[in-house]
């Protein structure tokens, strides 16, 4: 079966929104636990606009599953990243204005410095994905930098607006997940994932984890925070025994 790993920023995002103690996203990410979930994933912004350094810090102290930091390959979050020894870093690209990750990572037009901060990693006992678009370029990329996962951007095909538009997108995927098993990539999924359109992803053999985070913390709002994750967990469970491409 395929993992799920719960992102837990947007709980951040309320707290910061008042500047306030709590909700506490390390509280969050034991209640994730508890109801099953695989390892828990935060995003440490430049901006620091939601997770805190704190936050990371106490995470890395707490967290029993695993812990996936998603960071920039700026030097500043580097630092940091070596210094707490996440299990998993996943770089990203990173605007400031923007409202959420809006792509993938450009990889092959930047090897050089992702190889040297994959490198940096590495020498931490730090496994290293890389959160790129299902293109066969950007794969190829990832390997030639040394990362050992890569995690492909679900945006286009959740925000598809037409059924023929998300069968074009689900088509790349699988594409994608079939050109990295043939490189020796492992792969992770997400973004824009929630309970409706995660049931045709999770019939895709090649996929270890989906990483969900604004579709579960908005459900945890209205029924709490195990329930979510459960139900989430519960619709993987039954698409892996669908089985699928």
């Amino acid at each position: 079966m395929a993992r799920l790993a719960v992102n837990v920023d947007h709980i951040a995002t309320v707290r910061q929104a008042r500047l306030a103690a709590e909700p506490d996203p390390v509280i969050a990410a034991a209640l994730a636990e508890l109801a099953g979930c695989h390892g828990i994933i935060v995003h440490l912004r430049e901006d620091r606009r939601h997770i805190q350094d704190r936050d990371v810090a106490l995470l890395r102290e707490t967290v029993k599953t695993r812990l996936n930091l998603e960071m920039a390959a700026i030097p500043e979050i580097v630092k940091i990243a070596l210094a707490i020894k996440p299990d998993m870093a996943c770089l990203v690209p990173e605007k400031r204005r923007e409202l959420t990750t809006e792509g993938g990572l450009n990889v092959a037009g930047q090897k050089k410095s992702i190889r040297a901060t994959v490198r940096e990693l590495h020498k931490k006992g730090i496994v290293v994905s890389l959160f790129i678009d299902p293109d066969a370029k950007q794969i190829s990329a990832a390997k030639e930098c040394g990362a050992e996962f890569i995690e492909l951007h679900t945006g286009i095909y959740s925000n598809a607006r037409t059924e023929k538009e998300q069968d074009r997108e689900f088509d790349r995927i699988c594409g994608a997940v079939e050109t990295a098993a043939a490189l020796g990539l492992k792969v992770n999924a997400g973004h824009g994932l929630d309970y409706r359109n995660i049931s045709r992803l999770v019939a895709i053999r090649g996929i270890e984890e989906f990483s969900i985070g604004h579709s579960i913390i908005a459900r945890a709002v209205l029924v709490g925070m195990e329930r979510a994750v459960r139900e989430m967990l519960e619709l993987i469970q039954q698409g892996s025994h669908r089985g699928g491409r």
